[in-house]
């Protein structure tokens, strides 16, 4: 029996890849390159926002410019963070049940800490017990340390929690700290990269998630 589930952001609660591909493509414009497709911010996403923007640039851009560059699509982020960005279908009625089922409910993502708090304040405020965004003395996901930092924040065991996401690095969380992954086809990723990287189980709509809490 489960009594916890920890959900990645980008891609599982919230599709933020509009606002995303808005920053990248400012920070791009004002150093005159092309725009990004939103196909191609969707294979950048991961890893953090330093990674986005690296993959963005051109390849062997310096890290004095990807710096630059990452200064610049942090601040106008900031300014757009929800210009477009809208949770997924039946996300919010999930959370829903789950508060009435008396389940924990984590956030954990690699967007800057900041970014995440902000965004689950507007869009989730009051449903979720535990928000954990990039941290700089905390490695990243798919290191299992932030997953660890957030099940202790639950109160909760490995064996008691379900980890939910949409891309191959979500499934190797889970996977390092030992929860059970539970892979979203709705997100950034295919279903290929979920079952290549370990899911455990495939959910196409938020409801289904229920079925793995027994």
């Amino acid at each position: 029996m489960k009594n916890a589930v920890i959900f990645d952001l980008d891609g599982t609660l919230l599709n933020t890849l509009g606002d995303l591909r808005g920053a990248v493509n400012y920070a791009l414009s004002l150093r005159r390159l092309p725009p990004r497709s939103t196909d191609e911010v969707r294979r950048f996403v991961g890893n953090g926002v330093r990674n986005l923007m690296r993959r963005a640039l051109p390849a062997g851009t310096e890290d004095t410019e990807i710096d630059a560059a990452l200064a610049d699509f942090k601040q106008y982020y900031a300014e757009h963070i929800r210009d477009s960005t809208v949770p997924y279908d039946g996300i919010p009625e999930l959370l829903v049940i789950l508060r009435k089922r008396g389940i924990k409910i984590g956030v954990l993502s690699n967007k800057i800490d900041s970014a995440t708090q902000e965004l689950i304040h507007h869009f989730f405020r009051g449903k979720v017990d535990v928000v954990f965004g990039e941290h700089e003395d905390v490695p990243r996901k798919p290191d299992p340390t932030s997953c660890k930092i957030v099940m202790e924040k639950l109160g909760r065991k490995p064996e008691e929690v379900l980890y939910v996401g949409d891309s191959g690095t979500d499934m190797k969380t889970a996977k390092n700290a030992g929860l059970t992954a539970v892979g979203v086809t709705w997100g950034f990723r295919d279903q290929d990269d979920l079952i290549h990287n370990g899911a455990d189980y495939l959910v196409d709509v938020p409801i289904q998630i229920l079925a793995m809490l027994d």
